[in-house]
């Protein structure tokens, strides 16, 4: 459990770093947004001011509250935005493990994945080739007594491998484990990334 802690601890590093700049520009952006559309309220004020204080300032109150919504709505799009790449970045990073590291963090996976340790694991092509059999391997030697076998089927993923047991199936692919922990990590990354 070390290392996935410290793959996610060097995940939220590179992903809090990337996340500031990209957090910078969505400040700017969201600042710009702002002032152009105070800016705007501003001039029109300034032409209805000719017909009335009372309609000048409920106009400019109206434009300047749709300013800092639209600055709120850009600086939320630019924070979704961010943890979006805070999770691709994090797909990236499992994908680019050394390979001993990763054939490791696949094995782990498959060893706690198997309800009978006599299951398939179903790769992409990629990975059958590279990591398929020494996975298997590795697996069957955490379960100590496990049987598990490298199917011929191959599917599209990103990384990672379904678990096959007859009419159930796990999926272990790294997006759909990130799939799975994004709604329980979206909270914490967001804290990390915007404090």
């Amino acid at each position: 459990m070390n290392g996935i802690e410290n793959i996610i601890a060097r995940i939220d590093d590179d992903a809090r770093q990337e996340s500031q700049a990209i957090l910078e520009q969505a400040r700017t952006q969201a600042q710009a947004i702002l002032e152009e559309y105070r800016a705007q309220a501003r001039r029109e004020a300034e032409a209805i001011l000719e017909r009335g204080r009372t309609a000048a300032a409920q106009q400019g109150q109206r434009l300047d509250s749709a300013a800092q919504l639209e600055g709120r709505k850009a600086l939320l799009a630019a924070k979704q935005e961010v943890i979006q790449a805070a999770f691709d970045r994090a797909l990236e990073k499992l994908r680019g493990l050394p390979r001993e590291e990763y054939i490791s963090l696949l094995a782990d996976l498959a060893a706690k994945a198997s309800s009978t340790g006599r299951e398939k694991l179903i790769f992409s092509q990629t990975d059958r080739a590279a990591v398929g059999k020494a996975v298997v391997m590795a697996a069957n030697q955490r379960l100590g007594d496990g049987a598990l076998t490298l199917s011929e089927e191959c599917r599209n993923m990103e990384g990672g491998f379904v678990l096959s047991g007859g009419a159930v199936e796990v999926n272990c692919s790294f997006e759909a484990l990130l799939r799975q922990a994004r709604a329980p990590l979206t909270a914490p990354v967001t804290a990390v990334l915007f404090p």
